[in-house]
Formats: C-alpha cells, structure tokens, sequence
C-alpha cells in the first residue's frame, strides 16, 4: 500500500448511500480512507475508483470478532485514526412497532448500537493512546424527535445520542465525540420510509461535498455536542 497522506479517516458502512460519498469525497481532498461494508462488489468499485492508498474490507460491524480483526489490521499498518466516522446503520420496513418482527428489529440493534459500539472498542484505544482524534456516530433527526412505523430505527438513533453524551464524558482532553444528525438525503434508506417523494431532497454526493469539510473542522472544542448539517 502505497504511504498514506493526509489525516486517516475511518468510516463504516461505505458501499452505499453517505458513506460511499464520504469515502469519496474525503479522498478528493486528500485524505486516507480506511472503510468496511457488506457488499463485495461496492467494495471492489471502490478500490479500483479511488486506488491503492486507500483500503476497503468486507466487515459486519455488528460482529465484534470481525471489527476486532478489522480494527488491528488497520492500525498496525496505517496507525490509529484521525476521525472515526460511524456511519453504519439499517432502518425497519415502515411497520407499527407490534408488527415489526423480532429479527428485524435485532438486526436494527445490533448494526445501529452495537456496531457503533463494537467499532469504539477495537479503534479508540489506540486514539487514546495518541492522545488525539474525532469520533463522528451518525444520528438522525428521529434520534431527537420521533415518528411512526420507524420506532426501532429511532430507538437505536435516541440511544446514540446518550451513548456519545456518555463517551465524550470519558475521553481525555485533546479528544471529541459527536452525535451527528446528517440532515434529510435522498438515499435507499430514505426512499424506504418516504417512497418517490425522497427525491425531493439532495442526494449523497451533494451533500457529501458540502458536509466533509464540515466534518474535518470538528475539533476538541466540539466534544459531547449534539451537531446537525443538511
């Protein structure tokens, strides 16, 4: 692998939707993306898109083993983070909350929670170790607010919001943890609870390059704050 350059920045869920367009866009300005998502063909259209600095891995955040394996194979051969950005997460098909079936909404739990959990673990000790870096989790609108047939999706979302409240209490100075509401984009995830009128909002790329500057600048002085771009 060639050298990296710039500041190493780490983001989940990058096969699709904000986070292929953050992978994107983070490279265009020149930095090192270290990224992990399901799909093994997104994740090979990346690596020939964006080139042999950069390292894309087929990873289920929501297993602990395999972040584990995932998170010391990158630092032992890019070094710890420089932003963390946990961008993972599923929703539920629109349904009443009785009506969601039990699978489902483990499955919504264990990427949404557990997954950001499992990816703290395994990254920010060696950020600890530094001294230094940003840890971005993905909230959402309905991570303040709520709406109906998505209360497994805005559960986990809620759960975000105290889970980084808690986290930038225990970090050293020098550090930061933020829960990030990305705003309204029209994405898969969106189009799944909105339909056609999804289209009506900007889509990932757009946004991406008006959000990641906005999310190189978060610094130590952000810590524990609850932020929102859109």
């Amino acid at each position: 692998m060639t050298a990296r350059t710039g500041k190493l920045v780490i983001v989940t869920g990058v096969t699709r939707g904000l986070g292929r367009a953050m992978a994107e866009e983070f490279a265009r300005h020149g930095h090192t993306v270290a990224g992990c998502g399901r799909s093994k063909s997104e994740l090979a259209s990346l690596r020939k898109k964006l080139g042999d600095l950069h390292r894309f891995e087929s990873v289920d955040v929501a297993s602990d083993g395999a972040v584990c394996a995932w998170a010391k194979d990158v630092i032992a051969s890019m070094g710890a983070p420089d932003l963390l950005v946990n961008n993972a997460a599923l929703i539920n098909r629109n349904a009443p909350l009785w009506k969601v079936p039990a699978q489902e909404f483990a499955d919504v739990i264990d990427v949404n929670i557990k997954g950001v959990t499992n990816v703290i673990r395994h990254f920010v000790p060696a950020m600890i170790q530094r001294g230094s870096g940003v840890i971005v989790n993905f909230s959402s609108g309905w991570g303040r607010s709520a709406a109906a047939e998505v209360a497994p999706y805005c559960a986990t979302k809620w759960a975000i919001e105290g889970l980084t409240q808690s986290l930038a209490q225990e970090l050293p100075a020098g550090m930061a943890a933020v829960a990030l509401n990305p705003g309204i984009i029209d994405t898969d995830m969106l189009r799944s609870c909105f339909g056609g009128s999804a289209s009506s909002y900007p889509g990932p790329q757009e946004w991406a390059r008006r959000v990641v500057p906005f999310l190189l600048k978060i610094s130590a002085r952000d810590n524990g704050q609850p932020l929102t771009v859109g």
